[in-house]
């Protein structure tokens, strides 16, 4: 029998054994002196975890990798496509892993599952990652994107993310305003929205399992290049003084994570200035979950969410 007296308190209860196992099998990937690595051995190591958890896409869907134009140099974007019928809406995906980790195939089968179930072609950005490009590099690249692919689709365009990639696709929502494109609507998975990380779940998750808030304020100073910019809704989504016109959003947001908080906070600011907005706070899950849709059943329920709130903001509905 596995010996569980070494996991702290409270997380000992709130995760079950399910998400425990996904939480031991992660942790077996970072060597002892994981706190040492530096972006680039913590590039290696998140590269082979997610390979570890990647499920294979679903039969049928068809990748193509090219590039779009970008500001100051071209963006590598891949296109899953589904087998059964022409698409009825567009999702551009933002990938996580802190704006210094990931890329196109950290999250190649995430992106081609959502593709399959939606019916939905998928386009996943592989933005510039810090520290080698500051802010707001990861932005222009997923602000750039959006608006080529807005523009050339006659149909819904979608913005989704998760961690990073959710402040990504709420900065490009924000930036995108009353212009002629605008996105259908935005799906946020445990987005990074720039909340104040001196209380709230910052304080009270601050070393949750999967994510610190110390790994917080490391990423934003590799992104940042130092200090991070006050102010600046492209790099703090919650720091915009004015959220009318954002399009219809969904967040979902894992009880144990110091970003637990920012869901709750940006859909009341979105809800306040008269926009619609629901947080799905899901019970006893972690940081980076979506690896664990396969594993453990709270998880693959929360995906089953997801799929089907792309489904309602492709369609114009809002029962929420």
């Amino acid at each position: 029998m596995k010996d569980t007296s070494l996991r702290p308190a409270p997380y000992d209860s709130l995760l079950d054994e399910e998400t425990w196992a996904f939480v031991d099998k992660s942790v077996a990937f970072y060597p002892e002196n994981a706190t040492s690595l530096d972006y680039q051995g913590q590039r290696d190591v998140y590269d082979a975890l997610c390979k570890a958890f990647d499920a294979g896409r679903p039969s049928g869907v068809s990748v193509r990798d090219h590039s779009l134009p970008g500001a100051v140099s071209p963006i590598f974007v891949r296109e899953y496509r589904p087998a059964s019928a022409t698409p009825q809406a567009t999702v551009l995906y933002l990938h996580g892993g802190g704006f210094i980790l990931g890329g196109l195939e950290s999250h190649d089968s995430i992106c081609a599952e959502i593709c399959d179930r939606t019916g939905y072609e998928v386009v996943a950005v592989d933005y510039r990652l810090a520290p080698e490009h500051l802010h707001p590099a990861q932005f222009e690249d997923s602000l750039a994107a959006f608006r080529f692919i807005a523009r050339n689709r006659r149909h819904p365009v979608i913005l989704a993310g998760d961690s990073a990639g959710g402040n990504l696709a709420a900065a490009v929502s924000w930036a995108t305003r009353g212009e002629a494109h605008v996105p259908a609507g935005q799906l946020l998975i445990y987005p990074a929205l720039g909340a104040d990380t001196s209380r709230g779940s910052f304080v009270t998750h601050m070393n949750a399992p999967m994510l610190t808030t110390a790994d917080m304020l490391y990423y934003d100073e590799l992104r940042s290049g130092g200090s991070s910019p006050t102010g600046d809704p492209r790099f703090t989504p919650l720091a915009a003084a004015d959220f009318t016109a954002m399009p219809p959003t969904l967040v979902f947001t894992a009880e144990c994570d110091p970003l637990a908080g920012d869901g709750p906070d940006y859909c009341n600011r979105l809800t306040a200035a008269g926009g619609k907005a629901i947080c799905f706070e899901e019970t006893g899950l972690v940081h980076g979950y979506l690896r664990a849709r396969h594993s453990v059943g709270r998880a693959r329920d929360s995906f089953d969410r997801m799929i089907t709130g792309l489904k309602a903001l492709a369609a114009s509905e809002w029962a929420y």
